[in-house]
């Protein structure tokens, strides 16, 4: 049967034919085909994704001027369409700028600044007028006017999809009451069936921005959100990527553009963070990897019957029987002095004893006197490991130096289980694969931590074959680790920079340098966190609840890019209480309102058990359920989407374990709220028992005794151990006399704010207390710190017939008795 494929050959053109169909096309142009990638999917989410883009733009360019947000939103109905109006008080945008912000998609100003903003690929708004114009055909309508100007530039423009270029058909100059600022207005196929998620999107928009005035009108609400704080988020500054977690083609890429000739050079350049020292470091994890380390044997000792003195003496020619015994003893104290030496630091100490000596005596040692010499030594470390002796008794020879050597890290990197012999015989086969090595001309045993697991690996597998014995996988790294420890990094300079360009194994070496070396932290410059204080003020300023806490993170990285996470919790109150807690997702100032299911944010907030933090989890997994409201923000300066529409977060390992580490932090303060409250609900129901038995008890007491029935206040206080706070009035000459006391039988020291509120001025005030008046009313303040068991007393005086009303801060109502 003939196969299509051989038809090919009898169809001349057919490669021409198919090539010349191949054609580019713009990006709007396929956004045009593909608006659900953006978010423009439905009617109702494509107005929510509007709202949203013009929104977020309004803030950006806002804030970049300094200028405190005043965002207004308008939806209403036209006809077969809705139309959106947004409108900013910012600072505007120039003739020339604004239709290919608003015309061209993947037009902006933010996509290589490496600095948190809430749009970075110039798509968003552009979008949202690509979308109004192919569900209602008509354009967009701009005003906008710049800082000092007389007069604003109106524009109504559409996109011109095969160009990806704006298509202008009205540019006027017109009058506009604000005084400068940015006016859209598009005309789109929608619908309000997402209501919901618009409110939400506005709302949360108020919470992580409590500096900005917000204000939405549309058909069936209004809705106002006012200013929590006149603080302007910080401003942030560009910087350069961090060195952990750059990838490897980004490596590449930037080791072609840079102007720096030296690795050292590029490190301090390009990236941020990075110095001379940390440079300097990284180009050591770089050397171990692209060079490897070479092996630090112990030198031989008196005891092994080795004389380096000797050894040096019988390389050396021509140079006299003082200079040559100079320089013969010079080497072997070197040598003596080192507790492990490896091969680059003999000849470092060999050139060190050829300087001095030519100091000294005036002759002359030159290079191939030194390599004679640290040929010689070398031998004497490493060499005769033919014949190595296979008992387990030490003899002397060079072999057995190195079987022991080998031995005593072998056996305290591994298990005390395997017994003296197993690991003579494992440390012999090691020693006899170095020597293999120094056979085949790596003298210097210098090898990447990779060949030396394959070292490890061969001589595991010999022992385990002859000797009827396990030598498993940790046994293994724990002996290449213990290894690897005492080698050496070795000095050789690294290639420069266009030799790495072009090798890729070599660059990949210096990623792998750059993720292994300890760097500081990235600068947290181009971020603009919320702040725990805003978050709190946010959250207050929306949500009427008992409890507020919040956590913010220190800056991590992820791809090179610095970012911070921020958590924050309300609790109780006005918060429905029915159902899942309610999570508020955040990236980069902007609520995240779509693909709850597919953000990391949601993930991380089902994993966490909230059963420890108080909070009903049925199952112990999954949203906990209760009256509370999370939020968690991710502020980035490239923030990880799933998506072009940015709906959710991506699952990177190092922003989830972040996310958990904030969410725990702020956790942790709800648990402690919410111990504290069930201890004073326990109290509570203790008090109130009480506050129904006593009163009876001194009742009968009474009436058994004929006498006045006791004030139980005083008992009540003592058996809760509570703070008692009293007041007492006596007549004198002078008025009345009153005395507040504070009486603290709790187990710790006590602050309290004390206010009596009296109706005639108070005079002979004790000298702790101030007195302020109000509307005919005087108001007696004391603060007052009372140790354990202690007490303290207020003391004034006013007329006869003064009414008093006691206020009392700072004690928890559970704990605290007041009798007035």
């Amino acid at each position: 049967m003939t196969s299509f494929q051989s038809t090919l050959e009898d169809e001349v053109g057919i490669a021409e034919e198919l090539a010349e169909s191949q054609q580019a096309i713009s990006i709007a142009e396929f956004f045009e085909k593909n608006k659900h990638m953006l978010g423009f999917d439905s009617g109702a989410r494509g107005l929510v994704t509007a709202v949203k883009e013009a929104v977020d733009n309004a803030l950006d360019a806002a804030e970049e001027a300094g200028i405190a947000p005043d965002i207004y939103v308008e939806i209403e109905e036209a006809g077969d369409y809705y139309r959106l109006i947004v409108e900013d008080n910012g600072p505007g945008l120039t003739k020339d700028s604004l239709p290919k912000v608003f015309g061209k998609l993947l037009y902006g100003s933010r996509f290589h600044a490496r600095e948190q903003s809430r749009g970075q690929q110039g798509i968003g708004i552009s979008a949202a007028v690509l979308y109004a114009q192919l569900t209602s055909g008509k354009p967009a309508k701009i005003t906008s006017r710049t800082q000092g100007a007389s007069e604003a530039q109106y524009f109504e423009l559409i996109v011109d999809t095969d160009a990806n270029e704006p298509e202008i058909s009205v540019e006027e100059t017109t009058s506009w009451d604000r005084p400068h600022g940015t006016r859209i207005e598009l005309e789109m196929e929608a619908n309000m069936r997402a209501r919901g998620q618009l409110h939400d999107y506005i709302k949360h928009t108020a919470v992580v921005n409590p500096h900005a005035r917000l204000e939405l009108r549309e058909p069936k609400n209004h809705f106002k959100f006012e200013r929590a704080t006149d603080q302007l988020p910080e401003e942030t500054e560009e910087i350069r990527p961090h060195p952990h977690g750059v990838e490897l083609g980004t490596v590449m890429k930037m080791l072609s553009a840079t102007d720096s000739q030296t690795v050292s050079g590029f490190l301090q350049e390009e990236f941020t963070r990075v110095g001379k020292k940390t440079a300097e470091s990284i180009i050591d994890e770089f050397r171990d990897r692209y060079y490897g380390r070479e092996m630090r044997w112990r030198p031989p000792t008196a005891r092994d019957d080795v004389d380096i003195g000797a050894a040096v003496s019988a390389a050396t020619a021509n140079k006299g029987a003082d200079a040559t015994a100079a320089f013969a003893d010079a080497i072997a104290d070197s040598v003596a002095d080192h507790d492990r030496i490896a091969h680059h630091e003999l000849v470092a100490a060999v050139d060190a004893a050829a300087d001095d000596v030519e100091a000294d005596h005036g002759t002359t040692f030159g290079d191939t006197v030194r390599e004679n010499a640290v040929e010689a030594v070398w031998l004497e470390v490493i060499d005769a490991a033919d014949g190595a002796e296979t008992d387990s008794e030490s003899d002397g020879t060079a072999a057995s130096r190195l079987v022991a050597d080998l031995y005593t890290l072998a056996d305290e990197a591994t298990s005390t289980r395997k017994d003296d012999e197993i690991i003579h015989a494992f440390a012999e086969r090691l020693a006899a694969t170095f020597d293999d090595e120094f056979e085949a001309d790596n003298v210097r045993h210098r090898l990447t931590r990779t060949q030396l697991r394959e070292f490890v690996n061969r001589a595991a597998a010999l022992t385990e074959e002859y000797d009827d014995v396990s030598f498993g996988e940790t046994a293994r790294e724990n002996v290449t680790d213990a290894v690897w420890d005492v080698m050496a990094t070795v000095p050789d300079d690294p290639p420069l920079v266009r030799e790495l360009d072009s090798d890729r194994d070599a660059a990949s070496n210096l990623v792998d340098g750059m993720r292994a070396a300890d760097i500081m932290a990235p600068p947290t410059r181009c971020l603009s966190p919320i702040t725990e204080e805003l978050i709190t003020a946010g959250l207050k300023k929306e949500f009427d609840a008992d409890f507020y806490a919040s956590a913010t993170r220190d800056a991590d990285v992820h791809g090179g890019d610095p970012f911070i996470v921020e958590a924050g919790i309300a609790y109780g109150g006005e918060i429905r209480a029915e159902g899942s807690a309610d999570v508020m997702r955040f990236a980069n100032r902007v609520p995240l309102v779509y693909q709850r299911g597919a953000c990391a944010t949601t993930d991380v907030v089902k994993s966490i058990g909230w059963r420890n933090y108080g909070l009903d989890q049925p199952g112990g997994s999954g949203l906990p359920n209760g009256p509370a409201v999370i939020m968690i923000h991710v502020a980035s300066t490239n923030v990880p989407f799933t998506s072009e529409s940015k709906d959710a977060v991506a699952n990177v390992p190092a922003i989830e374990d972040e996310i958990e580490l904030a969410i725990r932090e702020a956790a942790r303060e709800l648990k402690s709220y919410l111990n504290k409250r069930r201890s004073m609900q326990q109290r509570r129901k203790k008090q109130n028992v009480l506050g129904k038995i006593l009163p009876e008890m001194a009742a009968k007491v009474a009436e058994v005794t004929d006498r006045e029935e006791p004030d139980i206040n005083d008992a009540v206080a003592r058996i809760m151990n509570n703070v008692l706070v009293e007041r007492s009035v006596k007549e004198n000459g002078d008025g009345q006399a009153v005395s507040v006391t504070v009486e603290n039988n709790s187990g710790t020291a006590e602050s309290l704010e004390i206010t009596d509120i009296v109706t005639a001025e108070p005079t002979n005030l004790s000298e702790e207390a101030t007195v302020v008046e109000m509307d005919g009313e005087w108001f007696v303040k004391w603060d007052v710190d009372v140790s354990s068991d202690d007490e303290a007393a207020l003391e004034y005086v006013v007329p006869n017939d003064a009414a008093f009303d006691l206020d009392v801060k700072g004690v928890e109502s559970e704990k605290l008795t007041v009798s007035a």
